[in-house]
């Protein structure tokens, strides 16, 4: 076992170990203290011969004890996969807070006569990845329901709440990749040519054109509707399938609270780098790229990420909305089909990760002695990703079974 020694990291608070009786009187077996017990089972792991050609990456924490419980190669440098998307989510919530909201809004500018509407009609995107076709219909039924009946002059769509490029920086080119633009329904980069489709279902003539602008900034501008979903309604689908769009749309969010518009990548990466400070990084070596972590570019160390799954212990309404939000082994999300039987099952609240070559878990246990871990692991080099999932399940049964 690695030895672990986190002074020049933070105050490690001194608290004596649970007591566990040395002898058993039937059999005089001779019982190890429970971290001594659970560091045995994680040092016979680490001989497994997985790790003769592959890399690993290990931490463990006991935050009930605020202390570290484990290490194995925590400071290398690794691949995340989509377990950077906990950077996203707990710096979005440090900084957000899961009452936020993602905006979507309608304006109008010229005049409405007769049922006909002359002018433009303002589609203001807000990167909102759960605006869909039930929204658009309420976009252009309140249109309607305010007696437009034909729609002459121009649609305009301001895609400035964030930078051009619509895919992430070091993404393959040949993945699933999702479309970064502001203004999506149904998570298709379809937005006002399927408005003009709904604004004819509901009996409106449009005669318009569509153009891309930034909203001016005009008394006569008036609102007509704005559609809204709140982070956490985002993070469940993020943390729990996994969903890229989501966290890229939350990474952008991130972005915008520097103020400067068009949100950029580096201005996510400006504000996480801020939290990761506050949770105690520093003098590591690591590199944000994207909020999904697909791509090749993302690099974080075990140690960084139980630095930062402690901070958002520590931050009670963090925790309150993070922890929900991961799958749970056995259960559901990505971790359903996982850890369906033994301690782990249900004990294990986790993210995925899972790209080529690369697999990895992280995120919460509950241990028999009921002390709450976090935990790290990333298998890299593996070609086979059951392979890393298979060592990460027995690292999690491990640190939950009993004595």
């Amino acid at each position: 076992m690695m030895a672990l020694v986190w002074s020049q990291c933070f105050t490690v608070v001194a608290q004596t170990l649970p007591e566990v009786t040395l002898l058993r009187q039937d059999t005089a077996e001779v019982v190890l203290p429970w971290p001594v017990n659970v560091q045995t089972r994680l040092d016979s792991l680490t001989k497994d011969p997985l790790l003769e050609r592959t890399q690993l990456g290990l931490m463990v924490y006991d935050l009930s004890a605020d202390s570290a419980l484990y290490g194995y190669g925590a400071r290398q440098t690794l691949r995340p996969a989509s377990t950077m998307k906990l950077l996203t989510a707990v710096t979005a919530l440090d900084l957000l807070g899961s009452g936020y909201a993602y905006r979507t809004y309608l304006y109008y500018r010229g005049t409405i006569a007769q049922g006909v509407l002359s002018g433009e009609l303002w589609l203001v995107g807000g990167m909102d990845p759960l605006f869909d076709e039930t929204d658009m219909h309420i976009f252009a039924e309140t249109l309607h329901r305010v007696g437009v009946d034909t729609i002459r002059g121009t649609i305009m769509q301001d895609l400035t709440f964030k930078e051009e490029q619509l895919l992430g920086e070091g993404w393959c080119w040949d993945d699933d990749n999702p479309v970064l633009s502001p203004l999506l329904v149904s998570r298709k980069d379809e937005f006002a040519s399927q408005f003009k489709d709904e604004l004819q279902k509901c009996g409106v003539y449009v005669d318009a054109p569509i153009s891309t602008g930034r909203l001016p900034r005009d008394k006569n501008l008036l609102l007509i509707c704005s559609r809204s979903h709140t982070l956490s309604e985002v993070l469940g689908p993020m943390m729990k399938e996994s969903d890229n769009l989501y966290a890229e749309s939350m990474f952008y969010q991130i972005a915008a609270t520097v103020g400067k518009r068009p949100a950029t990548a580096a201005h996510a990466r400006q504000q996480i780098k801020s939290v990761l400070s506050k949770a105690g990084v520093s003098g590591v070596q690591y590199r944000i790229a994207d909020g999904s972590g697909l791509s090749l570019y993302d690099y974080v160390t075990p140690e960084l990420m139980i630095r930062l799954l402690r901070y958002a212990y520590l931050r009670r309404d963090v925790m309150a909305a993070l922890y929900p939000s991961l799958p749970v082994a056995g259960i559901d999300g990505t971790l359903e089909k996982r850890m369906t039987k033994g301690a782990a099952y249900g004990n294990v609240h986790a993210k995925t990760g899972t790209v080529s070559g690369i697999s990895s878990l992280a995120g919460y246990c509950r241990a028999a002695n009921q002390h709450l871990l976090a935990f790290c692991i990333i298998n890299q080099g593996v070609m086979k990703t059951s392979d890393g999932r298979a060592f990460q399940d027995q690292v999690c049964e491990a640190l939950c079974q009993g004595f």
